[in-house]
């Protein structure tokens, strides 16, 4: 009598995914220099620029903290500057893992695995977040040595924003995902979606100063309520009850954005396998 082949689980595939990426990010560690250099770096030219033009007698800082709140500009900067650099290595990162499995000519031979699909990108996903966990110490660390940031407010609360932005960034990462595996072209489409950000989510500015038609679009970005939420954590001691919206709107952007990201893929791949250009270059 024949043996039976136990189908593995979506769990054991994304541990397989999980470990795999592990492995490869040990083995050529040279992601570890641009992890300690980019947070520093990534903010300079906005820090340097608002102090050149804030002039000599800062004069231009009271304006500054009637639209914002704060007089402390680089806390200001150095919150946005954070969140688009997550979002940035959620695009470049999570967000062409599939495209780079394509590219090596591995992403074929993975597809004819007796496991859902998606537990491909909920392996990428699992590594991604532990990843981007473990290397928020390290950026606090550096933002505070030389740009001398601290909090005003709670870490805890800091931190749970971050938890809650989570399904929303990932719904997106989920719908790049799929676009990049099916156009075959990454650099385009994320320079396109992080100028997006930078432009309407007010990285380095406060959405007052944007006319009302770019107000109304940044309302559509849940990147805009994460920002906003964790300024009003750091630099104002807000508590939970002050950013209840916050949290309430980017929950209800997760549940949505990881439905079309679920969608999305599910399309895509159905797509790219009837056409015949699952492994192409």
């Amino acid at each position: 009598m024949e043996a039976t082949l136990k189908k593995p689980s979506i769990f054991t595939a994304m541990g397989a995914v999980f470990k795999k990426e592990l492995k490869i990010a040990f083995r050529y560690p040279t992601w570890f220099i641009s992890m300690l250099i980019w947070p520093i770096l990534l903010p300079i030219g906005y820090v340097f620029t608002a102090k050149a033009l804030s002039g000599t007698d800062t004069s231009s800082l009271v304006s500054f903290a009637t639209l914002t709140g704060t007089s402390d500009y680089k806390t200001y900067m150095l919150i946005g500057t954070l969140m688009w650099s997550w979002m940035n290595s959620i695009l470049w990162s999570f967000g062409t893992s599939l495209r780079v499995e394509q590219v090596r000519g591995t992403l074929e031979s993975n597809w004819l695995c007796p496991v859902p699909k998606i537990s491909l990108l909920l392996g990428y996903s699992l590594f991604n977040v532990i990843f981007g966990i473990a290397y928020i110490p390290i950026i606090v660390l550096e933002f505070k040595l030389v740009y001398n940031f601290h909090f005003v407010g709670s870490p805890l609360l800091a931190l749970l924003v971050l938890l809650v932005s989570i399904p929303a960034v990932y719904g997106i990462g989920f719908i790049f995902a799929s676009l990049v595996m099916w156009a075959k072209e990454a650099n385009s489409m994320v320079f396109l979606v992080r100028g997006m950000i930078m432009v309407f989510c007010g990285i380095t500015y406060p959405l007052a100063v944007l006319p009302n038609w770019m107000r109304n679009v940044s309302k559509f970005i849940p990147i805009t309520y994460s920002i906003n939420a964790l300024r009003a954590v750091i630099t104002e001691g807000a508590s939970v009850g002050d950013i209840k919206s916050e949290i309430f709107i980017l929950l209800i952007f997760g549940a949505i954005l990881m439905i079309l990201g679920l969608l999305a893929f599910n399309y895509t791949q159905k797509r790219v396998k009837s056409s015949g250009s699952l492994g192409q270059y």
